[in-house]
């Protein structure tokens, strides 16, 4: 039954995330009007992405699953916790890649830093966020 239900949720994240993305590439066709190259581009750099977070999704469930197994109620709770807290890494790299991107495609947008600093003081924003948490 739990099994069942942990797929059951995976699967749906799954379809969210894909939505999401497709949402957010149709988004910035309309905002953009990129060129194809750079959107199909963009769509495999996504892709690979949305294959990294599965793979950690797989991983988490996994091991919730083992926990499960074990009965450790209160382990449960932290590893629903962490995986929240993945999913929200993750939500953010993703959208900061986008905004990278963004940055780098078009030129009307002219961004006073560039995109690896952002990049920096997004992660240490993360780890900041991260710290607070725990």
């Amino acid at each position: 039954m739990m099994m069942m239900m942990m797929m059951m949720m995976m699967m749906m994240m799954m379809m969210m995330m894909m939505m999401m993305v497709m949402m957010m590439v149709v988004m910035m066709m309309i905002l953009m009007k990129i060129t194809t190259t750079t959107m199909i581009m963009m769509m495999m750099v996504m892709m690979m992405l949305m294959m990294m977070i599965m793979m950690i999704m797989m991983v988490m469930m996994m091991v919730m699953m083992m926990m499960m197994m074990m009965m450790m109620m209160m382990m449960m709770l932290l590893l629903l916790l962490l995986m929240m807290m993945m999913m929200m890494m993750m939500m953010m790299m993703m959208m900061m890649m986008m905004m990278i991107m963004t940055t780098t495609t078009t030129t009307t947008m002219t961004s006073t830093m560039t995109p690896t600093t952002t990049m920096l003081l997004l992660l240490l924003v993360l780890r900041m966020v991260m710290m607070m948490i725990i």
